[in-house]
């Protein structure tokens, strides 16, 4: 199983089918909060359905192809953050990620994507990772923004809301500016 910690009481591990429970109240609670941003939030209406993201990311975990973690603060799931399906002939993927309102602007979604860059990257060899973000989700843009990514263009009208359609911000990173940009943190921490 995949688990990573991320030190302060941080860490990401898999999600299992004992967490639909736990991921469906997280959801349900934070509905308001990520329902401009996330298309799917409405089509989430029990455990059963929190149930369903599980075994499918469990699914893509086994195959290879992907995964979906918890993002865990001591006990309490606060956060969610999935490689969609990985194309292993182009050696790339794309990261997605919601958090608890309340636990933004702590650095928590950052850092975990962060450690999900240093898998993709360092463990699995992929070339390149993707991030597709509301152009108006000022917070959700901040972080590949943060983590060096470039921005590459804007899909327009790509996304269906309930009553509209939205476009997306594509961010990109490649290995070697992934590489690049750790070494560059390592040296700075090691003088």
């Amino acid at each position: 199983m995949f688990e990573k910690n991320l030190g302060s009481g941080l860490s990401l591990r898999l999600l299992e089918r004992r967490h639909a429970d736990v991921l469906f109240a997280l959801t349900d609670q934070n509905r308001a909060h990520l329902r401009p941003w996330l298309p799917w939030v409405d089509g989430v209406r029990s455990a059963a359905d929190s149930l369903a993201f599980i075994e499918e990311g469990l699914q893509r975990f086994a195959r290879g192809a992907g995964y979906e973690l918890g993002i865990w603060q001591g006990g309490a799931l606060v956060g969610v953050i999935g490689v969609h399906e990985i194309d292993a002939q182009n050696a790339q993927a794309s990261i997605g990620y919601w958090l608890d309102a309340a636990h933004q602007g702590q650095g928590i979604m950052t850092r975990a994507v962060a450690a999900v860059l240093d898998d993709l990257f360092f463990e699995r060899g992929l070339h390149r990772v993707e991030i597709r973000v509301d152009p108006e989700n000022r917070r959700s843009r901040a972080i590949p923004e943060r983590l060096g990514f470039r921005m590459e263009g804007v899909l327009r009208e790509a996304i269906r809301y309930r009553d509209r359609w939205g476009d997306l911000v594509i961010y990109g990173i490649l290995d070697r500016e992934w590489e690049a940009r750790r070494a560059g943190q390592a040296t700075d921490q090691n003088p």
